[in-house]
C-alpha cells in the first residue's frame, strides 16, 4: 500500500481514520456493514478529534497560551489521553481529574505524556456517581490555579464541531451513501456533530444513538455502567432533543458480547462502546431493509480493556458462564 504525505507532526494525523467493511460480523445480513476505526487516531480514540478541536480553538482565541496556561479537564480516560497528547506537543501543562472507574492503563498513558492526574474517590451523595464530583473538583482547581482553562467537553461547541468532520469522512467514503449510522453516546459530542452534519446536508441517514443501560442521557438509568466512556451520569449540556432518529439502550453484558464478536469474527480489538454499537445493530437487524448501508463508529482500542472485557475470569466473575454467546464453530475462509 502506498504511503501518504509526510505529516508535519503527530497532531496532523488526527482524523482521516479507515473505514472498513465488516463482511463476517453477520454473514447472512441482507445489508452492508462498515466500521469507522477511530482507534487509528494517534491517541487511540475518537476523543483525539475533540481534544484537538477544543484545544486548538482555545489557543487561537488566546484562552490557552503555551508555556503559561494550564488546561484542567474531567475525563473517564480517552479525552484525557487526547488532551495529554495535544498539550504535550504544544507545550501546555495539563491536569486531568478522573475517578476509580478510569482504566489504569489510560491513567498510565496520560502520565507518560506528562499529564498530572488526580483521582477523586468519593461519589456524589445525590446521584451516587463520580461525574458531579469530578466537575466540582475541576471548578476548585480553576479557582486555585493561575492561568487555568477548562475546555469542558460536556458543553464546549468545539466538541461536536470536530465530529462534523467525522461524518463528512464517512459520507464521502460509503458507496451510495449511509442509510444507518450507529453512534455511542457519552458527552454527546460525536452524536451531535454527526447528526448536525446529516441534517445540514440533508443526508438520508437514520442516526441511531447507542446509550448505556446505566446512563441518564435518554432515560432513567436501569442498570450499572462498568465501562467508562459510554453513557453519562447526567445529561450533558451538548445534548439536544431530536439529534437521534432512534435510540438503542445496551447493557454491560451486551457490550462484552459485541466486543468479543468483533474480535472473533473480524479480528478487530475494540473498546466497550464499540461492543455496544455492535449489539445495537443486532437489536435492529429485522428493521433494516435489504441493501442498506450501515456504519458503526468504533470509538477506541481494545487494549485498554484487556483486564476486563477480554479477560475470561473477569467476565465470568461479573456475568457467569457466557462464552457461548460469542463462541462459534470455526468456519473455513478462502485464501487471499
Amino acid at each position: 500500500m502506498p504511503s501518504g504525505p509526510v505529516a508535519a507532526g503527530v497532531l496532523d494525523t488526527v482524523g482521516g481514520t479507515p473505514l472498513v467493511e465488516l463482511s463476517r460480523l453477520d454473514p447472512t445480513a441482507p445489508f452492508r456493514v462498515y466500521a469507522k476505526l477511530e482507534a487509528h487516531n494517534p491517541g487511540g480514540s475518537i476523543k483525539d478529534r475533540s481534544a484537538l478541536e477544543m484545544l486548538g480553538a482555545a489557543v487561537r482565541d488566546g484562552d490557552v497560551v503555551p508555556g503559561r496556561s494550564v488546561v484542567v479537564e474531567s475525563s473517564s480516560g480517552n479525552l484525557g489521553i487526547g488532551l495529554a497528547q495535544a498539550c504535550a506537543y504544544l507545550g501546555v501543562r495539563f491536569r486531568c481529574v478522573v475517578d476509580p472507574r478510569t482504566n489504569r492503563q489510560n491513567i498510565a498513558i496520560m502520565r507518560a505524556l506528562g499529564a498530572e492526574v488526580e483521582v477523586v474517590t468519593e461519589t456524589d451523595p445525590a446521584t451516587g456517581e463520580y461525574l458531579p464530583v469530578r466537575k466540582r473538583r475541576v471548578r476548585e482547581l480553576l479557582a486555585l490555579m493561575e492561568n487555568a482553562y477548562w475546555p469542558n467537553q460536556y458543553a464546549n461547541p468545539a466538541n461536536p464541531q470536530a465530529h462534523r468532520t467525522t461524518m463528512r469522512e464517512i459520507a464521502e467514503s460509503v458507496p451510495g451513501g449511509v442509510d444507518y449510522l450507529f453512534c455511542a453516546t457519552s458527552s454527546c459530542g460525536t452524536l451531535r456533530g454527526c447528526a448536525e452534519f446529516v441534517r445540514d446536508h440533508r443526508l438520508p441517514t437514520t442516526v441511531v444513538a447507542v446509550d448505556a443501560a446505566g446512563s441518564a442521557i435518554f432515560a432513567p438509568p436501569t442498570g450499572t455502567r462498568l465501562f467508562p466512556g459510554h453513557g453519562a451520569a447526567t445529561r450533558p449540556a451538548l445534548h439536544r432533543d431530536g439529534l437521534a432518529d432512534a435510540v438503542s439502550i445496551v447493557d454491560d453484558l451486551e457490550c462484552v458480547v459485541g466486543c468479543r464478536k468483533l474480535a472473533a469474527r473480524e479480528a478487530i480489538l475494540a473498546g466497550g462502546s464499540s461492543g455496544a454499537v455492535v449489539a445495537a445493530l443486532a437489536a435492529m437487524r429485522e428493521r433494516i431493509p435489504a441493501g442498506a448501508a450501515c456504519v458503526l463508529i468504533l470509538a477506541d482500542r481494545g487494549e485498554r480493556y484487556l483486564d476486563t472485557i477480554y479477560d475470561d475470569d473477569w467476565v465470568a466473575e461479573h456475568f457467569g458462564d457466557v462464552a457461548h454467546l460469542w463462541e462459534e464453530p470455526v468456519v473455513e475462509v478462502a485464501a487471499w
